[in-house]
């Protein structure tokens, strides 16, 4: 009875004596085609080249094989699919809430942290939660919403219109800038932040003045001289060569 035990399947392609057919067409380190070759051949070249013989397209007829630096191309693929990743945007979605006799400080706090969401290119979705008789006023949340709106329109625009829904009332904002350009600027902002640490120079109360820089010159230039005299009076005298 047959019995799949299940394991992983390999997906990295076939190279050198893993490749297990007659003949293959063959491209060279250039991308140059070379043609239809026996494999014992394109073996060969590629022990010739220091190179490894790489299938590239295993559901041709006859399969394509490439010469190449497996381990660089490996290398190269990973870094690439790792600065992908980093350059990938999610679309994130924060919230933020607010009553709607919100105390003046808290709502600079709050709408500090929506001027920070939408400088990092997310989306903030603002709630009014209304409480007992506030209910009945719901033209207080919609103008919170509307001078918020206004005080960050440099930063971000209405994307969904205040709308009622149950206790709440309900807005949404969007970035004028995308999310892999703030991204972007703050890498660079961390890069140049990082160089201005690595980069600060001496201050002109740290750096050392002409005259003490001669003073340590002259010192030098003694001690080199004192050495050079002693090593001369230590060193035994050259006795002349006796041997036949």
């Amino acid at each position: 009875m047959w019995c799949y035990r299940g394991g992983s399947i390999s997906t990295e392609p076939r190279i050198n004596d893993r490749i297990r057919v007659p003949e293959v067409r063959l491209v060279g380190p250039s991308g140059e085609q070379v043609g239809i070759v026996p494999l014992a051949k394109a073996l060969e070249l590629a022990q010739e080249y220091d190179l490894d013989l790489v299938e590239v397209a295993a559901s041709a007829r006859p399969p394509v094989c490439k010469l190449m630096d497996y381990g660089k191309f490996k290398y190269e693929s990973a870094m690439k699919a790792r600065e992908a990743r980093k350059n990938q945007a999610h679309t994130v979605i924060k919230e933020m809430k607010l009553r709607p006799k919100i105390d003046p400080h808290d709502y600079d706090t709050k709408k500090g942290h929506v001027v920070r969401f939408l400088k990092q290119g997310d989306k903030v979705k603002i709630t009014i939660m209304f409480r007992g008789r506030e209910q009945s006023r719901p033209e207080l949340g919609y103008r919170l919403l509307q001078r918020l709106a206004s005080d960050v329109e440099d930063l971000g625009f209405i994307e969904s219109n205040p709308k009622q829904d149950g206790r709440n009332m309900i807005m949404v904002l969007g970035p004028h800038k995308k999310k892999t350009e703030a991204m972007a600027e703050a890498r660079e902002a961390q890069a140049a932040r990082k160089a201005e640490r690595q980069g600060v120079a001496l201050t002109d109360d740290e750096a050392p003045s002409a005259e003490t820089v001669e003073v340590e010159a002259e010192a030098t230039e003694v001690a080199e001289d004192e050495v050079t005299e002693a090593a001369a009076e230590e060193a035994p005298a050259k006795e002349p060569n006796t041997e036949a």
